[in-house]
């Protein structure tokens, strides 16, 4: 179809008169060749009369064997032509400046290039001066065009510097030119020559050449001339330049040589020298100097046209994405946006509908949640406090909602846990006014334990003594209830012993000092507090150090009030392995003794420094308590003592308290002594132990346990049966929730 149009269009102008054919813009011929030696030759440019444009003739020969293109009447051999860029590139001759060892001279070879009159320019953008040599020194000048003149200087002392790829002074050098260039000549200085370095290449080289594509080769200092028969690539610029007008001035040209014929072409003033050059119009492709030349470019054929998962429409000199149904397509961004419009009017409705639907039903929901809270508050005897709480106003104890408890403890997260266990999870929290809490969130109790739950948390509330941790408060409204405490931060007397403190290294005074504590307290618990309070679960995990290290007894779980008639019986045996009263394991009967045996149990672990139970190792060895029996029947006390207390107590100190340790072990709970008796004895051993002549020593080690670092949590890990290794009862474990816990 083309052709035909073509033939039309030639036979048309034919028809013109001479006077007007002469001035109109020449078509070329349906005849014409458009290609040479594999290469493209695109109209202006033409191989043959009426075929191009005028100074865009190009020559197809015979080199070789070989047909190939040529500008200049054959000179310079045309590599290819760009329409879009409005370049072409050919070769062009290297200069030579070589060291005749015949005439032991120079001999001089250099070349020049004129494009004066023509459409072309040497690109100043793609070119650049070359000079490749050890001891060359080459100019380059255009001297009645632009004026132009520079030059580049190439040296070398050992052929090892050269670097492949570097074009910077060591055998090879490159210097830019102006725009506007439609000549230059070569020249070389004779004060460089290679006459000297004979060792080296013979021959210095110059060549105004493409930049882009070269890349130096040590190699090049022998051989540069050699590449491609001493010819490198040059680009040039072209654009239609007759009488230098530029595109506004040739749109208005009335004698019709306007060169962008195509309807849909735009004209652009040329950016190296005067001129202008066409392009197709964006959306089309293809020649603009012909008509019609420029036809729709197809741009769906392209992947990156439409953003993935719309479809690509052609259109005339465009194209058009769409989107599939709820997503229109965004011009800007190039993205298939939600079509907002739509999806609102679909779904305010439904929303609508949606929120009054859920309003309803959050409104029914929040009038049940707020009926079983009440009826927990009711089962766990939350009236009944309450009433006592307002008539005795000095009952310093506070009923929590969950609300505060969920927001002291960042809704119950994990890094806020300080223990768990079986029964249930203990947490740090912070009251609004910053004040640090332990909040145990227990397990599931029994109907019983929920009836006795408001008494029980009544008289726990009124336990006021140093050496127990406090309850501050409850929370009812959940279906198991919640119990606030003080917080304690420096972990357990078992830490100090056995775990991760021991590396304080506490003196025997000190520990002393703690039991004693201890036992004031459980003595407070079992003869001043009204009903008596039974621990039931005394361990050293269990007796926790405040900020100055004094023992606070906690009885978070265990403690229950002292039992009587028929329920003095527990009908599942609790407690630690290896702590429990064996009377106790034998009638299941809970009594202040069985409290007496597990203290009883921790001052084997003051004397000895070793835990109640091994579970690996020989069988007679696993108990402390057998252990312990036995060294004291046999008269070896100093065989399980611990390493720093033989030969540094007093026998006296030592004797008694282990006297008072078997005491306690008795297997007969009424052959024990009383907390009371057992606090009162520890105070006499306590005095004992600061007689003056030791007292600086132990007011040195309780310094130095105070100063020690504290710890601001408390690491708790589950464990099953028994809370003791099976290895040899270093680094233990405490047992499940044993700082706020108990069991």
């Amino acid at each position: 179809m083309e052709v035909l149009f073509r033939q039309l269009v030639f036979g048309l102008l034919l028809l013109l008169p001479a006077s007007q054919r002469s001035t109109a813009v020449a078509v070329p011929s349906p005849q014409c060749q458009t290609q040479c030696g594999g290469v493209e030759i695109p109209f202006p440019f033409g191989i043959g009369a009426n075929c191009s444009l005028a100074g865009f003739s190009v020559s197809c020969l015979v080199r070789d064997g070989v047909s190939k293109p040529f500008l200049g009447g054959g000179k310079f051999e045309l590599l290819n032509i760009s329409l879009i860029h409005g370049t072409l590139r050919k070769t062009n001759n290297i200069s030579t400046y070589c060291y005749n060892t015949s005439s032991r001279s120079m001999d001089t070879r250099p070349w020049w290039f004129s494009a004066r009159n023509s459409p072309f320019r040497f690109s100043d953008i793609h070119n650049k001066f070359t000079v490749v040599g050890c001891n060359t020194l080459a100019y380059i000048s255009d001297d009645t065009g632009t004026g132009y003149q520079s030059g580049c200087v190439s040296t070398c002392r050992n052929l090892s510097d050269l670097a492949a790829g570097s074009c910077s002074g060591m055998g090879c050098c490159q210097t830019a030119i102006p725009r506007g260039m439609d000549f230059y000549n070569v020249s070389f200085n004779s004060g460089f020559d290679t006459s000297r370095i004979s060792s080296f290449g013979p021959c210095g080289y110059a060549v105004l050449m493409e930049a882009e594509t070269f890349s130096f080769s040590p190699s090049y200092i022998n051989q540069f001339n050699s590449t491609n028969n001493g010819r490198t690539p040059v680009i040039m610029d072209w654009a239609i330049r007759e009488n230098s007008m530029s595109c506004e001035v040739a749109r208005l040209n009335k004698t019709g040589t306007y060169a962008c014929l195509s309807r849909n072409s735009e004209c652009m003033d040329s950016t190296n020298g005067p001129g202008y050059r066409c392009n197709c119009s964006n959306g089309y492709q293809g020649n603009p100097y012909l008509f019609d030349g420029c036809q729709d470019y197809n741009e769906c054929k392209d992947r990156s046209s439409c953003p993935s998962g719309s479809t690509c429409h052609n259109t005339i000199g465009g194209y058009r994405c769409s989107c599939r149904a709820g997503r229109k397509f965004s011009q800007q961004n190039k993205t298939c946006d939600p079509d907002t419009g739509l999806i609102i009017g679909v779904t305010v409705g439904f929303l609508a509908l949606v929120i009054f639907s859920f309003l309803g039903y959050f409104i029914i929901q929040r009038r049940k949640l707020n009926k079983i809270k009440q009826e927990h508050f009711r089962q766990h005897g939350g009236v009944l406090l309450f009433e006592r709480i307002r008539s005795e106003n000095g009952l310093a104890f506070k009923v929590f909602t969950e609300a505060e408890l969920i927001q002291a403890t960042n809704n119950y997260d994990k890094t806020r846990i300080i223990g768990r266990g079986g029964h249930g999870t203990v947490y740090k929290g912070i009251l609004k006014n910053n004040t640090p809490i332990a909040i145990k969130r227990c397990a599931l109790i029994d109907e019983r334990q929920k009836k006795e739950f408001g008494q029980e948390m009544l008289i726990l509330s009124q336990i006021n003594h140093k050496n127990i941790v406090k309850l501050v408060g409850c929370c009812l409204e959940v279906e198991v209830p919640m119990l606030v405490y003080e917080f304690i931060p420096n972990g357990t007397l078992y830490e100090l012993i056995h775990g991760r403190n021991r590396a304080l290294q506490v003196s025997f005074s000190s520990l002393l000092r703690i039991a004693h504590e201890a036992a004031e307290g459980l003595s407070f618990l079992h003869s001043y507090a009204s009903p008596p309070i039974l621990h039931g679960d005394v361990k050293t995990a269990n007796i926790l150090l405040d900020d100055n290290y004094m023992a606070k007894v906690s009885d978070f779980g265990a403690s229950i009030l002292a039992p009587s008639d028929n329920e003095q019986y527990v009908t599942v045996v609790q407690g630690t392995c290896g702590y429990l009263d064996p009377e106790y394991m034998q009638t299941c009967k809970l009594t202040d003794k069985s409290d007496v045996y597990s203290f009883g149990v921790i001052l084997l672990e003051v004397l000895t420094g070793q835990v109640p139970l091994k579970l690996n190792g020989p069988e007679e060895q696993r108990s402390l308590t057998s252990n312990f029996l036995t060294a004291m029947k046999e008269n070896k006390l100093d065989a399980v003592l611990a390493r720093h207390i033989k030969g540094q107590e007093s026998t006296e100190l030592v004797t008694g308290l282990a006297a008072l340790a078997k005491q306690c072990l008795d297997m007969c709970g009424n052959n024990r002594p009383s907390m009371k008796e057992i606090a009162n004895e520890l105070g006499r051993l306590l005095k004992l132990s600061l007689h003056p002549w030791a007292q600086l020593d132990a007011e040195t080690e309780i310094e130095s346990l105070l100063g020690g670092p504290s710890t601001s949590s408390i690491e708790i890990e589950v464990t099953t049966t028994s809370p003791y290794p099976s290895q040899d009862g270093e680094n233990l474990p405490m047992n499940p929730m044993s700082s706020y816990y108990g069991r």
